[in-house]
């Protein structure tokens, strides 16, 4: 759905002029209106290889995993399970125990072994309001929707609803949304201790912070980059991780420094950004976090996420 689109859906929940808190986002099945129809699905016999090269293709951040027969829902790999296995929590056991620190074998798993069994998902009757609400609840990024077959027919992430507000908010402002408190990390950190921070703290972004200059009176750490779960993702996908391997080990490809795969030129808003503007900078750059700079300081960050509590008040 094109963005003009959705902007005249919101419109049309109005009951007068256009102040987001006269917007109605419970009509009985309109979920289906901002869902993607079109949904990629794999089956629990891929590899973790290859559903991470299919994630990053498609530069999705999660896979839903169905039934080649029936089309039935069986589960979803997300980029935090990807995140998991490369060292973040529990999943990470498959490389350490079952194939011994073997990095090539770990990778040629089934996804089945990694892959989130309990999913969360909508039915087609659904309405936004009901999506919103699960997402705040259960703090996931994407609510499969499925039929009264339990087939799927579509799916509906963060990213989808938060551009519902692209041009249309006037007063709401970032500082009032944003999360303050920010967990932060260095460019020498591994991408194994990046993992364990996003995975424990359900985090997919996190602000890089280091000394913007060397000098006999150091400034406070300046914002030099920004590492996401997708940057993660794609160094796994891309083969970037087996291009330059020595050996067969996980701990040579989770000791590469966040340095390498981090975005350097970040893209930041301020605190008195408005929130309209926020989400048509997210919508036109392909984002779904920005830090909060204010001169020169990193104050906050602020995500699709945060912007859902702007629907559901």
């Amino acid at each position: 759905m094109r963005r003009k689109d959705t902007i005249n859906i919101v419109k049309s929940m109005d009951r007068g002029p256009i102040e987001f808190e006269s917007r109605n986002f419970e009509h009985e099945g309109d979920i289906m209106t901002v869902a993607k129809k079109e949904v990629v699905t794999i089956p629990q016999t891929a590899s973790i290889k290859e559903t991470a090269v299919i994630m990053v293709k498609n530069k999705f951040r999660r896979l839903p995993i169905t039934n080649p027969g029936t089309g039935k829902l069986l589960g979803i790999v997300t980029s935090m399970d990807m995140l998991d296995f490369l060292g973040g929590g529990d999943k990470f056991k498959i490389l350490e125990e079952k194939y011994h620190d073997n990095f090539l074998a770990a990778v040629n798993e089934s996804v089945k072994k990694i892959m989130t069994r309990d999913v969360y998902y909508l039915s087609n009757k659904d309405s936004i309001n009901n999506a919103v609400e699960k997402m705040l609840k259960y703090g996931v990024g994407a609510l499969p929707v499925i039929d009264s077959d339990s087939k799927i027919v579509g799916i509906v992430s963060e990213r989808d609803l938060a551009l519902l507000l692209s041009g249309v908010l006037t007063d709401e402002l970032v500082e009032d949304y944003m999360t303050k408190k920010v967990i932060t990390t260095t460019p020498g950190t591994p991408i194994e201790s990046a993992s364990k921070i996003m995975v424990r703290n359900k985090l997919r972004r996190i602000p890089v912070l280091g000394e913007e200059r060397k000098t006999p009176h150091p400034e406070k750490d300046k914002l030099v980059g920004m590492v996401t779960s997708t940057d993660i993702l794609e160094f796994l996908g891309q083969s970037t991780a087996f291009n330059n391997m020595t050996s067969n080990s996980a701990e040579e490809i989770l000791n590469t420094k966040i340095t390498e795969i981090m975005e350097n030129e970040v893209i930041s808003t301020s605190p008195n950004t408005r929130l309209g503007d926020l989400c048509e900078i997210m919508e036109n750059k392909g984002i779904g976090g920005l830090p909060v700079i204010n001169n020169g300081e990193l104050e906050g960050i602020i995500t699709e996420r945060d912007l859902l509590k702007v629907i559901k008040q």
